[in-house]
C-alpha cells in the first residue's frame, strides 16, 4: 500500500486491513445492494438553493441545472457548517447544491459506520474536558500528532470500501465536494472524477488526505504542511504535487462574505458611539465546555447583550433555560433575523438540524464579538474571542486567526479568558482594530474560499 508514492509500513497495512474486516463484520457487507437517490427539501436548504439527496425505490432523476454534490456528515457542527458555506457558494455561482449527508442512509453498512465513529469522538470530546490526564495523555496527542500519522490514513482508505454503494446512482462526471474527508474517499472510491476534498483543520494531519482529489486548504501555513506531508511519519517522504493540493482561503457563505462591509462598519460604529456589546456564543458538537460557558455568562449579564445559540442540545438547553431564569427563549424561531434582541441573555434552540447549524449565521451578522473554541469558526469574518482547544488540531485555528488579526489567541484558562473579555468590553479601539482587519482580510480574499472551491470542482 502507498499513499502519495510513500510505502506504508506492513505492520501498518495489516492493521488497517484488519480493521476494515473487522468493520465489515460488525456493520454488515451492502457492496452487492443497489441503493437509489431522490431528492428532497428543507427550509434552511432552500435558502441556500439546495436539494437534500435522500435514500429512494426509483434511480435518480437528476434534472437541475450544473448539479454539484456536497459531501458531508454531521460530527459535531463544523463539517455541517463547512457544507453550508459550500452550498451558499454554489447558488451565488448558479449551481445546484445536493446535500449528501453519508450518515442519513440509515441502513446502510457506511451510514452504521460513520455513525459508530462519530459517537466515539463525541465520547472522547467530552472526556477530555472532564478527566484532565485523559486529555493530557490520549486526546490531545491523538488529534494532534495520532490523527497526522499516514498510517492513520490507511485505516481511512481501508474504510472507504465500505462505503461506496449509496454512490450507485450518480454519475461518474458529476462535481463532488467532500467537507469531510471519509466522504472523498468513498466518492474516490466510487470511481468519481470530479472530487474536491475541502480539507476543514490548520493544522496538517494525513487523516484528511483523499489521494485522487484535489486537496484545497484555507491557509497558507496548511498548504505548506500538507504539500510536504509535515510530521506524517518517515523520512525521505515523497511530497504532495501541484496538482494534488490548492490554498483557496476560508470557507465561508456567501451572506456572510458579500455582507464583510457593511457588518463590521456596523460593529465600528457601535463600537465608537459605545453602545452595548452584543456577543454570541455558541454550542455544539459534543456540548463540551458548558461549565465555562456558563461562567462567561454570568459575566457578561449585565454588561453586554449575550446570544447563545445551543443548536439542537436539548438537554443543553434546558439546563441553561433553568440556570439563567430570566432569559428570553427563542424555540424553533422561523425569521430569527427579525428578532428585536433587546437587553439580556437570549437562548435559541432549534430542533431542526439545518436550522440548528444556520442560525448561528443569523446571529452573527447581529453580533459584535464571537466567542468560540478555536474550530470551524475561528475561520468566519467577524471579530472572535478564542477558548480553550478541545482537541491539540484546533490550536492552531486560534494563532491563525490572531496572526490575520479578526481574533485573539487561544485562551487557555478562565482567568485568561474572562480578562480577555474585559479588555474588549472595556475598551472598543480594540474591538475596531479587529474589525478593520477583517475589511483589509477581504480585499485580497481571504474569505473567499467557498467560491473557490465550486469553481475547481467544475474544472476538474
Amino acid at each position: 500500500m502507498e499513499i502519495f508514492s510513500n510505502p506504508i509500513k506492513k505492520k501498518d497495512e495489516k492493521k488497517a486491513i484488519k480493521t476494515y474486516k473487522n468493520n465489515k463484520k460488525k456493520f454488515g457487507d451492502d457492496s452487492k445492494s443497489i441503493y437509489h437517490l431522490g431528492l428532497d427539501r428543507n427550509p434552511i436548504l432552500d435558502k441556500l438553493g439546495t436539494l437534500k439527496l435522500i435514500e429512494s425505490n426509483d434511480s435518480l432523476n437528476l434534472d437541475v441545472k450544473n448539479p454539484v454534490v456536497i459531501g458531508n456528515i454531521r460530527m459535531g457542527y463544523g463539517h455541517y457548517r463547512i457544507a453550508m458555506a459550500m452550498c451558499s457558494a454554489a447558488k451565488y455561482l448558479n449551481k445546484t447544491p445536493l446535500w449528501m449527508d453519508l450518515a442519513s442512509f440509515e441502513n446502510t453498512t457506511c451510514s452504521k459506520l460513520i455513525k459508530h465513529q462519530n459517537e466515539l469522538y463525541s465520547m472522547g470530546s467530552r472526556w477530555s474536558q472532564k478527566y484532565p490526564l485523559f486529555n493530557k495523555f490520549y486526546w490531545e496527542p491523538l488529534n494532534s500528532v495520532g490523527f497526522a500519522k499516514l498510517s492513520y490514513n490507511a485505516i481511512d482508505l481501508e474504510n472507504a470500501k465500505l462505503m461506496t454503494p449509496i454512490f450507485n446512482d450518480l454519475p461518474k462526471d458529476i462535481p463532488f465536494v467532500g467537507t469531510h474527508s471519509w466522504t472523498a474517499q468513498a466518492a474516490n472510491e466510487a470511481n468519481l472524477t470530479k472530487v474536491i476534498n475541502a480539507i476543514p483543520d490548520n493544522w496538517p494531519m494525513a487523516l484528511h488526505f483523499a489521494p485522487g482529489a484535489l486537496h484545497t486548504v484555507q491557509t497558507n501555513s496548511s498548504y505548506w504542511g500538507y504539500r510536504t506531508l509535515r510530521n506524517m511519519g518517515g523520512d525521505g517522504i515523497h511530497n504532495l504535487s501541484e496538482s494534488d493540493i490548492k490554498m483557496v482561503g476560508h470557507y465561508v457563505d456567501h451572506e456572510l462574505v458579500s455582507n464583510i462591509d457593511v457588518d463590521c462598519n456596523r460593529r465600528i460604529k457601535s463600537a465608537k458611539n459605545c453602545e452595548k456589546l452584543i456577543v454570541l456564543l455558541t454550542i455544539g458538537g459534543a456540548g463540551a465546555q458548558e461549565s465555562l460557558y456558563n461562567n462567561i455568562i454570568n459575566y457578561l449579564r449585565d454588561k453586554a447583550i449575550v446570544l447563545v445559540n445551543v443548536g439542537d442540545h436539548k438537554t443543553v438547553f434546558d439546563n441553561m433555560r433553568d440556570k439563567f431564569k430570566s432569559a428570553k427563549v427563542h424555540e424553533g424561531v422561523s425569521d430569527i433575523d427579525k428578532l428585536n434582541l433587546s437587553e439580556g441573555i437570549h437562548l435559541f434552540y432549534d430542533s431542526d438540524i439545518f436550522s440548528a447549524v444556520y442560525n448561528t449565521n443569523i446571529l452573527m451578522r447581529m453580533s459584535d464579538l464571537l466567542i468560540t473554541k478555536p474550530s470551524e469558526l475561528s475561520f468566519y469574518p467577524i471579530p472572535k474571542l478564542m477558548l480553550k482547544r478541545v482537541g491539540g488540531h484546533e490550536k492552531w485555528g486560534a494563532v491563525h486567526a490572531s496572526e490575520i488579526g479578526d481574533g485573539t489567541y487561544e485562551c487557555e484558562t478562565e482567568n485568561q479568558t474572562l480578562n480577555m473579555l474585559k479588555l474588549l468590553i472595556e475598551n472598543p479601539e480594540s474591538r475596531i482594530i479587529m474589525n478593520n482587519s477583517i475589511i483589509e482580510a477581504n480585499k485580497i480574499g481571504i474569505y473567499d474560499g467557498a467560491y473557490k472551491v465550486i469553481e475547481a470542482a467544475f474544472n476538474r
